[in-house]
């Protein structure tokens, strides 16, 4: 039976840098689709005041949530690895058949 040595603060700083790294994609997503309101013109110039002062507050607390817990580097760790699989994503969907080769060299290597 082997033992697996967990270093709890490790743990506790992956868990919170991905939570945190989520948070920050969703408000990136509400950031986009904030944009894409303006440019439709479907927004009044209030709730274009209200909604830049809520996505910059979201912004500090994001910051300061990460500065006070020390996850900084956690947080980058978790948005790297995440473009690294989307951008993997993409590219087995745009080049299928350089995908299908880096597949099969994994599986014989």
């Amino acid at each position: 039976m082997s033992v697996v040595n967990i270093d709890e603060k490790s743990l506790k700083d992956g868990v919170l840098g991905l939570v945190v790294a989520l948070v920050e994609i969703i408000k990136e997503a509400l950031r986009l689709q904030a944009i894409r309101r303006m440019d439709a013109g479907s927004l009044t110039e209030a709730e274009v005041e209200r909604l830049g002062e809520a996505l910059m507050d979201l912004d500090a607390a994001i910051h300061q949530i990460k500065m006070e817990l020390g996850i900084e580097e956690s947080v980058k760790a978790v948005r790297d690895g995440l473009d690294r699989a989307v951008n993997d994503v993409v590219e087995g969907i745009l080049n299928p058949g350089r995908w299908e080769q880096e597949q099969q060299v994994g599986r014989l290597g």
